[in-house]
């Protein structure tokens, strides 16, 4: 197997994330090959070379934008016969989490030695795809500002995520929108449009959490035109819980997407990552399009409604 590992993610301490990596990989019975990647471009490099060379596991240390730049490698190619595994070494973990992947790093490394391979979706926009989701607005805005007060004032993530923030919200753009879903069209003139890869659940304390990756759907969230009091609003709704209550955005779910805008360009966050695009965007699902090392099925709790006809197939061979 092959690990390919943001060096960004050893805290100055890549060498030795490295070594024990793979010193715990070993002690599972897996030889693993440990690729320090110092830019996207030596991940994306390390991870067409590993499916080139038909290598059985890639698994990815890093943040979400990490996993994403490996799974679009695996992804892209239609004869890829290596599956992904996941290390989480990011802030926020989204897709670790929803595929129930452990955080702990020794616990991933488990996993996937000892897991079990499913194949979940992905999503896509003009070619381009992504494993959590997409965002115009708001979003890429404050990314691509956060991004410049890292390099040019040496600031933290967070600190600079935040000085981002309230000038985004100062300026606090408007895009005029059409949305072509389900063949009718929708006109929106909003500050957010977000498109998942499959459906986010809106209440309780699984906001921003999906239950499935394997529904073969994007779901689409739009925020109404609102002032800067909404917004907050909506962020006050979606922090307890409440946005089924909220009337401040649109929810649907679709398996393409076309956006048009007045802009020949713009700019598009794709987990967390930002490009400028050509309009319009093209989202569409890609069902099954991407093979992932999950914790071993028997490890699992057996969910509450399937545990009866389990019981009556039992006694049934008995």
């Amino acid at each position: 197997m092959v690990a390919v590992i943001n060096a960004k993610a050893g805290g100055g301490h890549a060498q030795e994330l490295a070594g024990h990596i793979a010193a715990e990989f070993a002690r599972h019975g897996l030889r693993a090959s440990v690729c320090l990647a110092t830019s996207g471009e030596d991940m994306l490099a390390a991870a067409r070379q590993a499916v080139h060379d038909k290598i059985g596991i890639v698994a990815v240390g890093g943040g979400d934008g990490s996993v994403n730049a490996v799974a679009s490698v695996l992804i892209a190619d239609a004869n890829c016969s290596s599956a992904l595994g996941v290390l989480p070494l990011g802030t926020l973990n989204h897709f670790a989490k929803d595929l129930d992947i452990p955080l702990a790093l020794a616990d991933a490394i488990a996993a996937i030695a000892h897991g079990w391979r499913i194949r979940v979706d992905s999503g896509e926009v003009n070619g381009v795809p992504f494993i959590n989701n997409s965002s115009l607005g708001l979003y890429p805005d404050i990314v691509r500002e956060r991004e410049k007060q890292q390099a040019r004032l040496g600031r933290g993530k967070w600190l600079a995520f935040s000085w981002a923030a309230m000038g985004a919200l100062r300026r606090y753009p408007f895009l005029r929108v059409r949305l072509h879903v389900g063949g009718q069209d929708h006109w929106r003139h909003t500050p957010l449009v977000f498109i998942g890869n499959n459906e986010y659940l809106m209440s309780g304390l699984d906001i921003g959490k999906r239950s499935s990756l394997m529904e073969g759907k994007l779901s689409l969230y739009v925020c109404h035109r609102t002032g800067r009091l909404g917004l907050l609003r909506l962020a006050v709704n979606a922090l307890f819980g409440r946005l089924h209550e909220a009337h401040d955005f649109d929810a649907l779910t679709a398996h393409d997407i076309l956006i048009e805008t007045h802009k020949k360009r713009m700019l598009v966050a794709t987990d967390g990552e930002v490009t400028i695009m050509q309009t319009p965007l093209q989202y569409r699902i890609r069902p099954a399009s991407l093979e992932v090392i999950v914790p071993d099925r028997e490890a699992r709790p057996i969910p509450a409604e399937v545990q009866p006809a389990i019981i009556r197939a039992l006694r049934k061979d008995h």
